[in-house]
């Protein structure tokens, strides 16, 4: 009879784990829609952004920050949209095709680039809609300390293990 009653919690135990694993499976699968909706609410903004003034929000956010603080370096400019230079590079190619930016090496070491809104770009963001960060900072800074760095741990964790999972496939980190 013992033996009944072990196989029968036995298999009790079963399944309080495969309810946990399904419970567990469902909040990663909300957990994805979610991420697709900031995602797709992302897009939405830059594209709202681009019909409202010809560039992207990314765009826009860039020269934004040339207007508060002209003469910065790409790099300089890079950590502020959190990008990496060569994005940046590229996306101030662009900007500065439609002469909405300058470069300009007029300073001792002419090896430094400076980059400087033009008349032009000054002009569009006269007209250009706000908030000048994107959709997501904007609603990040308007989250409490405590959801910031409850979800700064929550995302640091999944960076962590997304990183076991790249370095496993010779990959690296972003």
């Amino acid at each position: 009879m013992p033996k009944k009653v072990e196989i029968k919690s036995s298999s009790s135990g079963l399944v309080k784990k495969q309810k946990a694993a399904a419970a567990r499976d469902d909040v990663a699968q909300c957990i994805m829609k979610d991420f697709r909706v900031v995602v797709r609410t992302t897009q939405a903004h830059s594209r709202w952004i681009e019909k409202q003034c010809g560039v992207t929000g990314v765009q826009l956010w860039a020269m934004w920050e040339l207007f508060a603080a002209p003469g910065q370096k790409v790099s300089d400019l890079s950590k502020a949209l959190s990008i990496h230079q060569s994005t940046a590079s590229n996306m101030l190619d662009k900007l500065e095709h439609r002469k909405l930016i300058r470069r300009d090496r007029s300073g001792p070491d002419q090896r430094v680039v400076q980059l400087f809104l033009t008349p032009k770009g000054s002009e569009l963001l006269s007209q250009a809609p706000r908030p000048a960060q994107g959709a997501v900072l904007d609603a990040l800074k308007r989250m409490t300390d405590g959801e910031l760095k409850h979800l700064q741990l929550g995302l640091d964790a999944l960076i962590n293990q997304m990183s076991v999972e790249e370095e496993g496939a010779g990959l690296k980190p972003i």
